[in-house]
């Protein structure tokens, strides 16, 4: 048994968690991209607050336990199809293979309001391959936390992106906003739930103020790369950070599992991508030897 206090569950060298990401007995290099979860975490515009209760506490009880209430469409999380295409695959229904896998962080600085094109995808490096899990960095999880900037005015996926990962035959998407859509075109702007004038009805009209237009003359769909991709097969993570940086043009191996939630919509998960630099790495073959 694991002596935690004398610190066996890391190897002997190391002295902190960063460390053991990187110098770990397999050769392996862990990057979490995914960002801290807990009290007082940034939520969508429409959600209720996060609540986390002790129901035991070691001072009362001897034995930590906590009782958490949320949606699970919170901090670094994973879209089930059937979240936004009725009919389509639920949480539990979804491949096992479709969460783990070789893919790309890409690359695709974008300011504020600016839409992530074609051209974009297809300009970015490394080259995205048929099967891949394709990540985007756009700078903006620099942002992320309970404030309007980050949700109000991200930049973001549109039509035009949606159709290409399409194309591309890519298995998941995701990036480092609040949504896979740009927010002008979420219950945001004056779309679904946000019609007729938008859940920040003050960004809709600083957006005509600045552009001379219309957020529905910009923005006419509701969700268009949600539905293209979720409704093609292709999953979406959302609120990706942390570690995304380190790994940013390069391709690397993906892995976030979420819950085995029956009719689940989406699921909290932890993203993480994985380096190999030795090539010496393999998973086991499933033999007795």
């Amino acid at each position: 048994m694991p002596n935690w206090e004398q610190g066996d569950w890391r190897d002997e060298s190391l002295c902190n968690f960063e460390e053991s990401n990187l110098l770990n007995k397999m050769g392996l290099e862990f990057y979490d991209l995914s960002h801290p979860w807990g009290l007082g975490q940034p939520c969508w515009p429409y959600f209720e607050d996060v609540k986390i209760e002790r129901l035991h506490s070691m001072a009362k009880s001897g034995v930590l336990t906590q009782r958490i209430t949320t949606v699970m469409h919170s901090g670094t999380h994973i879209d089930a199809p059937a979240h936004v295409v009725p009919g389509t695959p639920f949480m539990d229904e979804v491949p096992l293979p479709y969460f783990f896998g070789s893919g790309v962080v890409l690359n695709i600085p974008k300011k504020k309001w600016e839409l992530v094109t074609r051209e974009d995808l297809e300009n970015a490096t490394p080259e995205v391959r048929e099967g891949d899990i394709v990540i985007v960095n756009t700078g903006w999880h620099k942002y992320y936390g309970d404030n309007r900037h980050y949700y109000g005015y991200a930049p973001g996926f549109g039509r035009e992106a949606g159709e290409w990962f399409v194309e591309k035959k890519v298995k998941m998407v995701g990036n480092d906003t609040q949504a896979l859509d740009h927010p002008l075109a979420t219950a945001i702007g004056p779309h679904g739930p946000g019609a007729p004038h938008g859940l920040l009805p003050e960004v809709c009209a600083e957006y005509k103020a600045e552009t001379g237009r219309d957020v529905l003359e910009d923005f006419p769909e509701w969700e268009p790369c949600h539905n293209i991709i979720l409704s093609n097969g292709i999953c979406g993570f959302e609120n990706i950070g942390g570690d995304i940086d380190k790994v940013t043009g390069k391709r690397v191996t993906f892995a976030a599992f979420p819950w085995r939630w029956k009719k689940g919509d989406g699921c909290i998960v932890r993203l993480v991508a994985m380096v190999d630099p030795t090539g010496g790495f393999r998973i086991e073959t499933g033999s007795t030897d």
